[in-house]
């Protein structure tokens, strides 16, 4: 029937009134619109890094190194073994291209092979005489970088949502390199700072028979290195370098928790371990009073307090010569967790809000334009009919904001072509309606039997267009990268908001008007 229901007519109008409400912080300076009511969102549209500008950051995970530390723990697992069969050898340092070992007595050699061959499942054995040389088969080899990436990726995530930047595009990009753009930072070389640092992060003792400087000059004693200071109130002692024992006591990986404080004035770094980290943290403590205990992250030892009493309860702190934002931003490293693997910064670019505000206006301008040739060209072809269509057109650009204010999503350039698009798209169904609609006139029905003939005939063709181009945008978002998956979200939220401004908002925009004047010829 043409004359729309009661409950009907009240749904088109709750929508329409919502889209106005959500939208609006949209058209308003930011922080204007009331937000003291839960049900007011307060929220503008998110613009991506093209609009907004912001920081653009290529990066490139070090696969060698992963394979490099596997192929280790691979070479110590297989020396385990044979150590285990009393068989002699001696391993050489692992490279990305597998691990290779020794044997020191000939008639050992096919009896190590085998212990190798059995230590880990996907491994291939090679080398001549008494050298064994083991990596692993292609497919283990890519399981084991497909991992370290997709670590590598959340853990970007991770460090990058702490700053609290909105909507960040973190995506992987060929094998093994990660595309990162941050919309709004207005620091870029914190970012640098923040993803160039692998923040692994682990606990070690102290080595107390030399210090490091006798150690090089007499040779390092068994199971000990030496790494560089990193404090700067240590270098102001003359403390350059310290010996420490290689094994570690307590893994960083234990971490579940760091927030900058402060003690004693100075800002300082809190942690706190699980139940398994913290009793080894006990334990050792316990064990080592009087000793140092080096805090060691990324090869350098930040902080080496004295153990002066068992630290029980798995919390503690690093002291050292932080500002704020050092305390804050190791804090937030050590949150967000190491990478599996350093990562090289290939590529960095910033995107000033100049460039940004270009292609905000540019837009405008295009969808204006737009719009003002699609009202235009419908009030001349349909009249009244056409300006109904217009009053939809714009509500349906109004849901379409207010639906990305909801969502959150992120309007990029090519999301303004999809408007621009949507705009274009929007009036078919009414072109399709209303010509119907001239036809069943034509064929001599009366006003309302040809209102309702032209929706209900329509519908089908409506639909089938439609669906076919929100089909298209799905596939867009789902294959494509962040440009195309801007665009696929506007273009299939327009398709939808259309559907409903195009068929439900005109037609009871026309059943009222039918209803009240009762016209005696349609103007079409």
């Amino acid at each position: 029937m043409l004359y729309f229901t009661k409950w009907k007519a009240a749904l088109v109008l709750l929508v329409c009134a919502l889209g106005v409400i959500y939208a609006a912080p949209n058209f308003l300076p930011s922080g204007s619109f009331p937000t003291e009511a839960s049900y007011l969102p307060g929220k503008q549209i998110n613009l991506g890094l093209d609009l907004r500008g912001g920081s653009h950051m290529l990066l490139e995970v070090d696969t060698d190194s992963v394979l490099r530390e596997r192929y280790d723990a691979l070479a110590d697992t297989i020396r385990t073994d044979l150590r285990q069969e009393q068989i002699r050898n001696r391993p050489r340092e692992a490279t990305a291209n597998g691990a290779e070992i020794t044997i020191l007595k000939p008639e050992d050699v096919e009896k190590a092979r085998e212990i190798a061959r059995a230590a880990e499942p996907n491994t291939e054995l090679s080398g001549e005489g008494n050298n064994i040389h083991v990596t692993y088969n292609a497919v283990a080899r890519k399981e084991l970088i497909d991992r370290a990436i997709a670590q590598s990726l959340e853990v970007v995530r991770r460090r990058v949502d702490e700053l609290g930047t909105t909507e960040p595009s973190i995506q992987r990009q060929g094998e093994n390199r990660i595309v990162v753009q941050v919309p709004g930072l207005d620091d870029p070389s914190r970012l640098r700072a923040i993803l160039g640092r692998t923040a692994k992060m682990n606990f070690h003792l102290v080595n107390n028979e030399k210090t490091a400087a006798e150690a090089r000059a007499t040779g390092l004693p068994p199971g000990t290195m030496i790494l560089p200071a990193a404090d700067a109130s240590d270098k102001a002692a003359g403390i350059r370098e310290y010996l420490i024992d290689r094994r570690i006591v307590v893994s960083g990986d234990n971490l579940v928790d760091s927030q900058p404080t402060f003690s004693d004035g100075r800002p300082v770094v809190s942690f706190r371990f699980d139940a398994a980290g913290g009793a080894r943290f006990g334990d050792v403590t316990s064990k080592n009073a009087g000793r140092g205990l080096a805090i060691v992250l990324d090869g350098e030892v930040i902080s080496a307090p004295r153990i002066n009493e068992p630290i029980l309860g798995g919390n503690g702190i690093i002291t050292g010569q932080f500002s704020v934002q050092e305390a804050n931003d190791l804090s937030l490293l050590l949150r967000a967790g190491a990478l599996p693997a350093p990562m090289q910064i290939l590529e960095e670019r910033s995107v000033g809000p100049g460039l940004g505000q270009d292609s905000v206006e540019a837009g405008e301008i295009a969808a204006v334009l737009g719009l003002v040739f699609v009202i235009a060209f419908m009030v001349i072809s349909y009249g009244r009919f056409g300006i109904y269509a217009d009053i939809a057109l714009m509500m349906n650009l109004i849901l379409v904001l207010a639906v990305m204010s909801v969502l959150q999503a992120t309007l990029t350039l090519p999301g303004i072509a999809g408007i621009v698009l949507t705009v274009g798209m929007a009036v078919d169904a009414n072109v399709l309606i209303f010509e119907r609609i001239r036809e069943e006139r034509r064929n001599g029905r009366t006003i309302i039997n040809s209102i309702d003939a032209g929706y209900r005939s329509a519908m089908s063709t409506i639909l089938d267009a439609n669906i076919t181009t929100l089909i298209a945008a799905l596939v867009l978002f789902s294959f494509g990268s962040g440009p195309i998956k801007g665009f696929a979200v506007t273009l299939a939220i327009g398709i939808i908001t259309s559907m409903f401004s195009a068929i439900w908002l005109t037609r009871l925009m026309i059943s009222v008007w039918v209803k009240r004047s009762r016209p005696t010829e349609l103007v079409l």
